[in-house]
């Protein structure tokens, strides 16, 4: 097919309407070649944004943007709303520093209605900003657009629930390509794949609508009743549509790649003004043969070779090496079980599924944070070692069950918390920057974060069979920091350095890595100073504090947020053990840090080795 250069063409989401069926056809075609081309050099969510092409361009053909609004669940889907919503010119710095979002930030266009980057929030946000149109009397559309993997978030049924029956102008698209993120698990997506067998669904109701209305003298009244009792309906005519029940007119399931189609069904869904559920189903991946064959695999790629779809080698990683460890453990103890929010490749779970699943101690919840914390909680009680492997910025979900089911009476739960600290490219709703402050906050709670793969094995015995109650190990994205020369190579609690300096630099995890090149710089310079790395932040060692109050002077350097955090924590304790030094915190002042690399984000926040080196030797020397 040739390269039909019409995206250059469209100035406004509404020259769609200008463009013939076989023109938007082949748009399609050039939509999904750019988004091919570009993230197999730049990284990002390919399969999901390829499924969901069609989609977009029949939801920007009926609706008029901005105006109408669309929420974008995740975001993991929103790309092609991108290229054409006025960010073409810029697509080939998406995720990257000075470019644009891969989420949705009203910030970034006003055709983004609100903010994306955590599942199962988009109907809750759309039916706001519908009742605030209501309210307004703006007659205007919203559309909450939700993968099915996202529907496996409570939080959607509580605004499902909530919404049905408000009478607003609220259509929810539900995105049926049978997975999401991880392959779709539990009784919905067993229920979606019985939906997807009744093609005839919608039109079976118009069917006896217009046969009814054509009743002598009874027609209307029989109709009536009929829609006044849908128990009725569906004992005597179709089985039941959950949707329905909580009171969406629903539609479909439609073809997702039928432009003409989808455009008929979302202005149909848009005549009924009211809240409207339309069920398509789309192919994750369409349109790249590799994509479509491993869609898992081509959720959330770094870069690829477009021709031959082969990833760039990738290095061992703290996610694997947890992933590793953790089957290895779990071959000696029958006890380990292994929980993930629908996240099983991306923390490191997917040997682990593969060996355990079979013997029902590999669990995959869905995106259930609360859920999944409450649920390892109860197999704590059972007697189990339950190990939740989630993204540091995904347990924030599941904050009050820390505290509630699993803190209070001290259940004896190992959360793996898998990209803790700065993330890169994904920006602000996936920093890591929150865990290491709240977790220490919860009492009876120790908090691991090791430094090296060593330290995470180290980290990973002690959690499991040397502490008890909630414990957690946290680890960054990526590798681990290179230390020349070499620590020691046995793990401990924590290690002190000492080159000879009145100055004492503390720190923990991945940044222990920078601080430790700038202090060997430094001592090259004959500026030296010690260096104390942590290994257990929360509750900090005793011997920690007595050692530090030593010193006349103390920076602490840490990839978190400042307020609330370890930092602050270890200042505290000196100050009540009568500490009367000088103290310095370097840490993270702002957390919402945008899309840009790990490298850059550190520098950004004063925490690269060459910030620190030069710090220190203002401060200090």
């Amino acid at each position: 097919m040739a390269n039909f250069n019409l995206l250059h063409t469209l100035k406004f989401p509404q020259d769609l309407r200008k463009l013939n069926e076989e023109q938007q056809k082949n748009l399609c075609w050039e939509i999904r070649q750019r988004l091919i081309r570009t993230l197999s050099s730049t990284g990002g969510h390919l399969a999901s944004n390829l499924g969901a092409v069609e989609l977009t361009v029949a939801l920007h053909t009926v609706f008029d943007l901005p105006q109408d609004q669309i929420v974008w669940d995740v975001g993991h889907q929103s790309y092609t709303h991108k290229l054409l919503t006025g960010r073409l010119k810029n697509f080939s710095k998406i995720r990257q520093e000075g470019g644009i979002s891969g989420f949705p930030r009203p910030s970034e266009s006003e055709y983004d209605a609100f903010i994306g980057g955590h599942a199962s929030t988009s109907v809750s946000a759309a039916y706001g900003l519908a009742k605030a149109k209501t309210l307004t009397g703006d007659r205007h559309h919203v559309i909450a657009v939700v993968g099915d993997g996202a529907f496996t978030g409570g939080m959607v049924y509580e605004a499902l629930n909530n919404a049905g029956r408000s009478g607003d102008r609220l259509i929810v698209v539900l995105n049926d390509n049978h997975m999401s993120i991880s392959e779709s698990v539990g009784s919905l997506a067993r229920y979606l794949a019985e939906k997807r067998t009744t093609q005839g669904y919608a039109q079976l109701k118009d069917t006896v609508e217009q046969a009814l209305l054509k009743i002598p003298l009874v027609g209307n009244t029989a109709r009536d009743m009929i829609y006044n009792s849908k128990a009725l309906l569906r004992q005597t005519i179709y089985h039941s549509n959950m949707f329905e029940d909580f009171g969406f007119d629903y539609l479909g399931p439609v073809d997702g790649h039928d432009i003409p189609l989808l455009v008929q069904t979302f202005r149909r869904a848009k005549a009924l003004e009211k809240p409207v559920l339309v069920h398509i189903n789309t192919i994750k991946g369409k349109g790249y043969p590799y994509a479509e064959k491993n869609p898992s695999t081509f959720h959330g790629v770094g870069k690829f070779d477009y021709e031959s779809g082969e990833l760039k080698p990738s290095s061992e990683n703290f996610s694997s090496v947890f992933g590793q460890e953790l089957v290895r453990l779990a071959q000696e103890d029958d006890r380990i079980c292994a929980i993930t929010a629908a996240m099983q490749g991306g923390t490191g779970l997917d040997g682990f599924a593969k060996q355990f699943e079979p013997k029902n101690r590999f669990f995959d919840v869905g995106i259930a944070e609360e859920h999944a914390v409450t649920f390892a909680c109860g197999l704590a009680a059972g007697g189990m070692l339950p190990v939740f492997a989630v993204y540091s910025t995904f347990l924030q979900r599941g904050f009050d069950q820390l505290i509630h089911d699993a803190a209070i009476e001290q259940q004896h739960v190992l959360l793996a918390v898998d990209r803790a600290g700065l993330v890169g490219d994904d920006g602000e709703t996936h920093q890591g920057m929150f865990d290491a402050a709240f977790l220490s906050q919860i009492p009876g709670t120790t908090v691991y974060s090791p430094a090296t793969f060593a330290d995470l094995r180290y980290a990973m015995q002690k959690a499991l069979y040397e502490t008890d109650g909630l414990v957690a190990v946290r680890y960054p994205r990526g590798g681990e920091p290179t230390f020349s020369p070499k620590l020691p190579e046995e793990p401990a609690e924590w290690l002190h350095l000492k080159y000879g300096g009145e100055t004492l630099v503390i720190s923990y995890g991945r940044e222990f890595g920078e601080v430790y090149r700038a202090a060997q710089s430094l001592a090259e310079r004959g500026k030296p100073v010690d260096l104390l790395k942590l290994h257990q932040i929360a509750p900090l060692p005793e011997a920690c504090i007595a050692l530090a109050k030593r010193y006349r002077t103390i920076l602490f350097v840490e990839e978190g947020i400042r307020s609330g955090g370890i930092g602050e924590h270890f200042l505290s304790r000196l100050s009540d053990a009568g500490y009367i030094g000088r103290m310095t915190i370097q840490a993270v002042e702002n957390p919402f840090l945008p899309q840009m690399s790990v490298a850059s984000a550190l520098h950004r926040c004063g925490l690269d080795s060459d910030t620190l080196e030069e710090q220190i030797a203002a401060l200090y020397f």
